[in-house]
């Protein structure tokens, strides 16, 4: 059987262990967005993936793409319990009344075969429009399509991302010496985007790319990921709005009952016994 309706099988099936005892009241959201998980992958948080969706609730969820790293997976299959713990917490969510959207990204492009299709209560689609409480338009899509690499140089794309994924085994190393020597949690992968100047300049022209597609779409504001740099900003009168990720940040968006939006910075709320990364870089929350 192929691996890609192995993905699919994952997504129908509703077995699973039970919750654990939720000791935290749980955070109650309009709307939240999450993208970039990389399950299939070692760097994948999926513990601290866990830990945001039993502590969160909303009435509608959107995966921004990158759920499961299909690139990934046909080159080494990785799959530990806590990647199907979280597949099987997302089904318990739809089951349980929450509406949720799947929009796939370059990572799992298999699932763009079974647009408007449904797998176990979740929705799969290629973009949407999500209007806001406060009444504004939202573009909500994956981003790959305003990525220049992906689109003209497929091949390319993938070398990138088997450097990235030394980067992030890399990271991991030198973050169990950090660990061993007292000192909090670094992201190396995260650090190099930021300093290096050609890795700068994408995540601009990416940003400035999007917003520019969401005004000629007509819409106020746009969500996506794929870059794996969370932000919520305007760009000359458009919201550009970007969920981050779950390998590097740990970030999802918001939106509270009343259409305000917040990049929520997950590392800063995990309980230390949880064993997942909780000194990462804690940043106030941005509000739009």
């Amino acid at each position: 059987m192929q691996r890609d309706d192995a993905f699919l099988r994952a997504w129908r099936d509703t077995s699973g262990p039970a919750d654990d005892e939720v000791s935290r009241p749980p955070q109650i959201y309009r709307t939240l967005w999450i993208s970039d998980l990389h399950l299939g992958t070692p760097g994948c948080q999926a513990r601290a993936l866990l830990d945001f969706l039993k502590h969160t609730e909303c009435e509608t969820l959107f995966l921004v793409g990158d759920i499961i790293d299909g690139w990934q997976l046909r080159r080494h299959w990785y799959w530990p319990q806590a990647h199907n713990d979280v597949i099987q917490k997302l089904l318990r969510k739809a089951r349980k009344g929450t509406r949720v959207i799947f929009i796939p990204g370059n990572h799992d492009e298999f699932a763009r075969k079974y647009l408007q299709h449904n797998f176990g209560g979740i929705d799969v689609a290629e973009e949407w429009i999500h209007e806001t409480a406060d009444g504004r338009k939202l573009w909500v899509m994956h981003g790959d399509l305003f990525d220049g690499v992906i689109q003209c140089a497929k091949w390319l794309a993938h070398v990138g991302d088997s450097l990235y994924e030394f980067t992030l085994k890399l990271n991991r190393h030198l973050n169990s010496l950090r660990a061993r020597m007292g000192l909090p949690y670094w992201s190396l992968s995260k650090y190099l985007k930021l300093k290096v100047k050609r890795a700068v300049s994408y995540v601009g022209d990416f940003e400035s790319a999007v917003a520019r597609e969401a005004r000629r779409r007509g819409v106020q504001g746009v969500v996506c990921g794929h870059i794996h740099h969370a932000e919520l900003r305007d760009i000359d009168g458009i919201l550009y709005a970007n969920d981050g990720d779950w390998v590097e940040s740990l970030t999802a968006l918001a939106e509270h009952a009343d259409g305000r939006l917040e990049i929520l910075h997950w590392a800063g709320q995990l309980p230390a016994r949880s064993g997942a990364t909780t000194a990462a870089a804690r940043r106030a929350p941005v509000h739009a």
